[in-house]
């Protein structure tokens, strides 16, 4: 007698990620449940979560095909230009007043990209609200505030048990929780990295000036300091320094906080509000030593957490998503177990690489780019001088950020599973 279950895939984790997998999961026509711990209304308060994200131009890709696009797309930030700068202040955007800067502009890579930004800025809130809706539209059963306990799996299946007691059953479970991931734990995956001994201070700031879609960057002794593109003339500021003095920030006064953030924000934008909360965020490094187990996979932050230098956190997250539901709309075709070790090592194999290097090379970016040396700061600027001048280099840089290289999950080019 066949084995019967809740659903296809349980997924542990309702997050931007995990929503993202469920609803590519379902449109594959897998029958999923999606568990959080958090209702969806707690997740869409101002206070849960400051921080923005940017969005590569293939992870909005996704989006569009999963419905949630026309959701997010009044709240999306573009941007077409990205400006680094290697000064104490953003020199790239004033003159230059250095020669050390590298400048990006989206319209270099127009003929790759269908005409799209490098990117999208969305507040966080925001894409949890336009998930959370697209959610309920396409009928994906969800089971909040409810949280995972354990895990026991066997050859024919995997039971989760909750947190009020219940059992739920599927060929396979997902972990997408985060960091402190209870799936990653029930499958016995260990983890490697570190604590960096710096925090990202974010905040959201309201410009006097236009910001006309550009995207800053550029890097103090402490960390990178990014000022990023929102709706209505806003910008987010992800603000990295070492813990004490990030923690000082948070704590400080309004007026003390808005006069540290002048002398490093520069005058080129004109009078800068802080608008709403500060938030503290520590940072690190940390690699789930396996992707997957038996009826187990991971993805997003429960796989990989990288320093936001980049701003590819959430990206390689949707990348996950994007693949994993493709293998397993492939297997399902087949007719194959999709919690199969066959199956799933198809998944890990896919992404592993890309995980391993990213999170590489943003541990390297930021030791090189986070100290005051004076050699180190020669050398660096030096660098993005070359890149600069080199059109072929830029290009490659914009397309590898805006997520069109390499072999690309279908949802990631735009096509259904």
């Amino acid at each position: 007698m066949a084995q019967r279950y809740d659903a296809e895939v349980i997924v542990a984790g309702a997050g931007m990620a995990g929503a993202t997998f469920a609803l590519a999961a379902a449109h594959a026509g897998l029958e999923v449940i999606l568990v959080d711990p958090l209702p969806f209304e707690a997740m869409l308060a101002e206070t849960f979560d400051g921080r923005a994200s940017a969005i590569a131009y293939s992870s909005f890709r996704q989006w569009r095909v999963l419905g949630a696009a026309e959701r997010l797309a009044p709240h999306a930030g573009r941007i077409d230009h990205i400006l680094v700068t290697d000064g104490r202040t953003p020199g790239a955007a004033a003159g230059p007043q250095t020669p050390f800067f590298l400048r990006f502009d989206a319209v270099e890579i127009a003929d790759r990209s269908d005409g799209e930004p490098m990117g999208w800025m969305l507040e966080n809130r925001r894409i949890r609200a336009g998930l959370a809706e697209t959610v309920a539209e396409a009928g994906i059963r969800v089971e909040a505030p409810v949280g995972v306990a354990g895990v026991a799996v066997d050859a024919r299946g995997a039971t989760v048990r909750l947190s009020d007691g219940r059992d739920l059953t599927a060929p396979l479970i997902v972990g997408a929780e985060g960091k402190r991931s209870v799936v990653r734990e029930a499958a016995g995956i260990d983890t490697l990295g570190w604590d960096y001994a710096q925090s990202g201070v974010v905040a959201t700031a309201q410009m006097a000036e236009p910001h006309g879609n550009v995207a800053h960057e550029y890097f103090l002794p402490g960390g990178p300091f990014a000022i990023l593109p929102l709706t209505e003339n806003r910008a987010s500021l992800v603000w990295t320094e070492p813990k004490r003095r990030a923690e000082a920030l948070r704590t400080c006064s309004m007026e003390a906080f808005e006069a540290h953030l002048r002398r490093r924000f520069g005058d080129f934008l004109g009078d800068v509000e802080v608008l709403g909360h500060r938030f503290v965020y520590p940072l690190s490094l940390s690699l789930a030593e396996r992707m997957t187990a038996p009826r187990i996979a991971l993805l997003g932050d429960s796989a990989h957490g990288v320093h936001p230098i980049a701003g590819q956190g959430l990206n390689l997250g949707l990348k996950d998503a994007a693949a994993l539901a493709e293998v397993l709309a492939d297997a399902r075709r087949l007719g194959e177990d999709i919690g199969s070790e066959l199956v799933l090592e198809r998944y890990a194999r896919w992404r592993r690489f890309d995980n391993v290097m990213l999170a590489a090379a943003t541990d390297v970016f930021n030791r090189l780019f986070s100290n005051d040396h004076p050699a180190v700061r020669t050398v660096r600027g030096m660098g993005l001088s070359v890149v600069n001048r080199i059109g072929p280099a830029r290009r490659f840089f914009m397309q590898e950020a805006g997520g069109g290289i390499g072999d690309l999950p279908k949802l990631l080019r735009g096509v259904p599973l």
